[in-house]
């Protein structure tokens, strides 16, 4: 025995005792152990990740209140909610029906909510005039625009993203019942269909983000504007790139605290139903590449393109998202409303998987986080869009709180908007 023997034989035993801790995360989140997925589902949401488990006592210095996202079922609820799932207290209703294609959202400080589509051509907005939760009056600003996803306000002006090329309609408000026709901001993106529906929003310098999807399910191009997020002024000018190696976002944010972007990427297909995962990132430096298409997930290099390449060169994901969930939009939660230890959390809604042999998705995840930045879990946090034999009645697109802390979930596929409420 040497002189070290008592210090190792110490070191083993906090090791040990350390992973004798039950699930419960240091920050109170109760991990959410999904029993209505199938148990060969490797999907990380529905299962506790031993890496963050390990890590969160040192991680989060300063824990929320207790979270408890264990979902129960609500039957009473009128159709088709009597098959959604949340976590006790929380409610769903419809906000919006009947609005087709309901994709990607932005509310103006007076209240008009701006909906954007992909498949239908049509932009929309929404008032709900005596603020009751529901839409009453329904506007088709147009319904003749070319993939028309993401939407944007500056100024009480509309900023339309189509295939391509940014649009506005100025002055918007003030013409609901008479659109103005829109100015082209600018017509220098790509054109390609493939990936080419684009989610925009201005950030806190004032810019408009504008994402540029690779042109297929994974190559390599030359021109350096694919597969990235950039950056324009208002005017369209001034172009910057801040984001390379990203495949396909269709949601991003930015963490009200730290004001850093952050962004959803969906992986790339025919690697398995596994492999790879899609991702939540973060920007921390301009121009960072996110390892499109040489490396996914932060460590899994792509067979055709990752010869010779290291993921140690890329960005990693913050977290490692379900395999083929397509995640979309995401917002950090900063409201009253739900519990307090939903502050500062991300939610994210996953459209689902269209090629996978069992469907995942069709739901809405959270991403808890400590005051770091770091991942301390993936969880379910509302489902039931998918039905028992696989198919589904919905598919969330996006997410957007409302004022009085409540949340607002887009559906293209039952086209319709939810809101969902809580209370204790």
């Amino acid at each position: 025995m040497t002189r070290h023997t008592p210090r190792l034989l110490l070191l083993c035993t906090f090791l040990l005792c350390g992973a004798c801790k039950d699930s419960r995360r240091a920050d109170g989140v109760v991990l959410n152990n999904d029993p209505g997925d199938p148990a060969t589902n490797p999907d990380p949401a529905t299962t506790p990740d031993k890496k963050d488990m390990a890590s969160a006592p040192d991680a989060s210095p300063s824990p929320p209140p207790t979270l408890d996202l264990k979902l129960v079922a609500n039957p009473a609820r009128p159709a088709p909610f009597d098959t959604i799932e949340m976590p006790a207290g929380f409610d769903i209703d419809y906000f919006a029906k009947n609005i087709d294609g309901a994709r990607s959202m932005v509310r103006s400080p007076s209240g008009v909510l701006f909906v954007g589509t992909r498949r239908t051509g049509k932009l929309f907005a929404l008032v709900d005039a005596d603020q009751d939760g529901r839409a009453e009056t329904t506007h088709l600003l147009s319904d003749s625009l070319d993939t028309p996803n993401g939407v944007a306000l500056k100024d009480g002006n509309l900023y339309v993203a189509e295939v391509g090329r940014i649009l506005r309609f100025d002055d918007i408000e003030s013409r609901l019942t008479n659109p103005p026709a829109p100015v082209v901001v600018t017509d220098d993106y790509p054109d390609d269909a493939h990936h080419g529906w684009k989610f925009i929003a201005f950030g806190p310098d004032g810019k408009l983000y504008v994402p540029v999807g690779a042109p297929c399910n994974v190559c390599e191009r030359d021109e350096e504007i694919y597969s990235t997020i950039t950056r324009i002024d208002p005017d369209g000018s001034n172009r910057e790139i801040v984001a390379h190696g990203v495949r396909n976002s269709v949601g991003f944010t930015w963490h009200p605290v730290t004001k850093e972007l952050w962004f959803t990427d969906n992986g790339r297909d025919r690697l398995g139903d596994d492999i790879p995962p899609d991702e939540l990132n973060r920007v921390q430096k301009d121009g960072a590449h996110f390892g499109f298409p040489y490396c996914h997930g932060g460590d899994l290099l792509d067979p055709d393109f990752g010869d010779g390449k290291s993921c140690a060169n890329y960005v990693a994901p913050v977290r490692q998202l379900g395999p083929h969930v397509a995640a979309l939009g995401m917002r950090f939660y900063t409201g009253g409303q739900f519990p307090a230890g939903f502050k500062h959390q991300a939610f994210i809604a996953e459209h689902g998987s269209w090629n996978r042999t069992t469907p995942i998705g069709y739901r809405v995840s959270l991403v808890t986080l400590n005051e770091a930045g770091e991942s301390q879990g993936y969880h379910v946090f509302a489902k039931g869009w998918l039905k028992p034999d696989g198919t589904p009645w919905g598919r969330p697109v996006d997410v957007l709180e409302l004022p009085d802390g409540s949340m607002l979930v887009s559906d293209d596929f039952h086209d319709a908007i939810y809101r969902i409420t809580y209370k204790p």
